[in-house]
């Protein structure tokens, strides 16, 4: 129970942080780095936690039932916007890779200020 109170309390601890402080950054994130950093500087011990972790890391898939039926639920939805959705995951990385690749090529090309110079 104790790495449960432990692991509990830097989630609570980064949410605490986020709304008193007004990160933008998602709540648990900040609880986990918080956690890493109370590891790395050993106030908390690896062995208080690690049951703990280990059980839940065995049941994660648990977590994922909401989204999992969530998902099931807009299939309808899905259906209807397929082509829209299709192309948006298939030609925007497509068209961020061309334009990205097309970029470095060009700076590539160009001779950098020493170059030019001689």
């Amino acid at each position: 129970m104790l790495g449960f109170a432990i692991l509990v309390f830097f989630n609570l601890l980064g949410l605490g942080l986020k709304e008193w402080l007004h990160v933008p950054m998602p709540a648990n994130l900040i609880g986990l780095i918080l956690f890493t950093l109370a590891l790395y500087f050993r106030i908390v011990k690896l062995r208080w936690v690690e049951d703990a972790a280990q059980f839940l890391t065995k049941h994660m898939m648990l977590f994922f039932i909401p989204y999992i039926v969530a998902s099931m639920a807009i299939v309808p939805l899905l259906g209807k916007q397929l082509l829209p959705l299709a192309a948006s995951l298939l030609l925007g990385p497509a068209i961020v890779i061309a334009v990205a690749g097309c970029v470095t090529a060009r700076l590539r090309k160009q001779p950098s200020g020493e170059e030019a110079s001689r």
